[in-house]
């Protein structure tokens, strides 16, 4: 059983994080790099023309949240506080999970480095647009967002004021 099942608050912070960055679309449509979206940022097998419902939208991040849990409980710490692995659950979701699990972000969180590993949220803020990495102004704040959550859990205690 994966971190988001074992844990409600877990599940309903993930939702209210990822849901509020991605926001919702029931027809699809091209992202920044012209990869047709759907829902709350749901790329998985989408094409332009499709739709959905709310609720199909909202089953979507359900479903999607719990297999980017799976995946990325394999390469990240047990006992990371729930805030810092919301944040890195909502970076999978928007970076997917390989690409999470090969991070410096993975990286320094299994080498117990938490603070290295909510700062390396920062590198994560561009798009590739016509073959360049662009920083995109809505990635560059999501990722100054996340990190501060991802700062929260590790600075338990400490007040960090989390904008989104």
């Amino acid at each position: 059983m994966n971190r988001l099942k074992k844990s409600a608050g877990i599940a309903g912070l993930a939702v209210l994080v990822v849901a509020g960055f991605e926001g919702v679309s029931t027809v699809a449509y091209y992202d920044p790099p012209r990869i047709p979206t759907i829902c709350y940022g749901d790329t998985h097998g989408v094409r332009m023309g499709d739709t959905a419902t709310l609720e199909e939208c909202k089953t979507r991040l359900n479903t999607s949240l719990d297999k980017f849990s799976t995946a990325i409980d394999k390469c990240v710490p047990t006992d990371l506080p729930e805030r810092t692995y919301v944040a890195f659950l909502s970076a999978a979701y928007n970076i997917g999970a390989p690409a999470f699990c090969s991070s410096s972000m993975a990286r320094r969180a299994n080498a117990g480095n938490l603070q290295g590993a909510c700062d390396a949220l920062l590198m994560w803020d561009k798009a590739t647009i016509g073959g360049i990495k662009v920083a995109l102004p809505g990635l560059t704040r999501r990722r100054t967002e996340e990190r501060a959550l991802c700062l929260e859990g590790v600075n338990a205690g400490v007040s960090l004021k989390w904008t989104h």
